[in-house]
């Protein structure tokens, strides 16, 4: 088309001005999406209930999902895997929440920005224009000046028309009225093509909603207790203190049995440092530890602050009775003997354990 009207001598501004609404086109895309993605983020940070807080706030929604659907598979990998878990769920909740609101709050967003950048992209041009006319300017000034206003929204400069032929380019007002009657249609097309899956096709990785949100939410400790699993709440990777939680798991949970036996511990980090005649073997060692003086195994061990009290949290008293068939299948071994579920346990329902998760944590 730009080479028939070339043909039929159309004004060098006019053709300059098809190609850089081309040119724009891809960059224009990526701005828009970036935007947007921004947007969502922040919105699901203010009205998202299981991502609007920290990361202990967010593992109260993901230990409510998985007793919710008690898929077991699912709860293993959030006990042997966590972080993995953490991020696969963050994702999940942002893909839901884009399929539910996409409509009445996701493209509304879109088509708002694509009106944004449209109207700040004229303005460049229109400001440049007079830039060149009040300083006797050419092409080669208009331009520097239009990129250089778009730097903050755009990936775009002077290098992205490098080789076009733009020195006879001498009237700015057809250049710029060439630029307003052909963006409109780069930016319907643009907008035409958003759905639900195009954030993860059409964005580079790290600007995703998803990531965004798993980078503010996953910048944490992720150490997780030698006896238990449970995950230091510390806010900083790599932190000087001990490593800690509020609330320990059955250690069961982790494979831990009483030695000589195939029985799985019942007992909780927290009550069993409270006592005085229970013992534990550390990884790779023959010698028995007391568990009230945990830290003289050192190593993993040494690191940790488990302090000693009964605060125990009914949740996992829940999960070990509802799925002691499907822990006893994964580690081969029983609870039974000194092992035994506590009759008390039973006692608590799917209900009991959701509602401890918003009355402790």
């Amino acid at each position: 088309i730009i080479f028939q009207k070339y043909c039929h001598g159309a004004a060098s501004a006019a053709i300059f001005g098809e190609i850089i609404c081309q040119k724009l086109k891809e960059p224009s895309e990526q701005s828009v999406y970036k935007k947007t993605a921004r947007d969502l983020t922040d919105e699901m940070r203010s009205n998202c209930e299981s991502l609007n807080g920290n990361r202990s706030n967010l593992e109260k929604h993901i230990l409510k999902t998985l007793a919710e659907e008690e898929d077991f598979d699912k709860c293993m990998n959030y006990i042997d895997n966590p972080r993995d878990h953490f991020q696969s769920f963050i994702r999940d909740e942002v893909s839901r929440y884009i399929t539910d609101k996409f409509s009445v709050n996701v493209l509304p967003k879109m088509k708002e920005n694509i009106k944004l950048l449209q109207q700040k992209i004229m303005k460049a041009a229109h400001e440049s224009t007079e830039h060149v006319q009040v300083n006797s300017g050419d092409a080669g000034l208009w331009l520097k000046n239009f990129t250089q206003q778009l730097s903050d929204e755009l990936i775009f400069s002077e290098k992205h028309l490098s080789g076009v032929k733009h020195d006879d380019v001498d009237d700015f007002n057809l250049l710029e009225d060439v630029i307003r009657q052909e963006l409109p249609a780069i930016m319907s097309d643009i907008s035409s093509r958003f759905n639900t899956n195009t954030f993860p096709e059409k964005l580079d990785y790290k600007f995703r909603p998803d990531e965004l949100l798993i980078d503010h939410l996953c910048q944490c400790c992720w150490v997780q207790c030698p006896f238990c699993k449970a995950i230091c709440t510390n806010t900083i990777e790599n932190h000087d203190e001990d490593h800690s939680v509020p609330f320990h798991q059955v250690i069961g949970l982790s494979g831990i049995h009483y030695a000589n036996t195939n029985n799985l511990s019942v007992h909780i980090c927290t009550s069993a440092v409270a006592k005085n005649n229970l013992h534990f073997y550390p990884i790779d060692s023959k010698d028995k530890v007391p568990w009230r003086e945990y830290r003289r195994a050192g190593g993993v061990y040494a690191d940790w602050s488990i302090t000693p009290d009964l605060s125990e949290l009914p949740y996992w008293k829940w999960f070990v009775c509802r799925f002691q068939k499907d822990l006893e299948k994964y580690y081969s071994k029983t609870f039974a003997g000194q092992g035994n579920i506590p009759d008390e346990w039973r006692k608590y329902s799917k209900h009991d354990a959701i509602e401890s998760l918003y009355k402790y944590i």
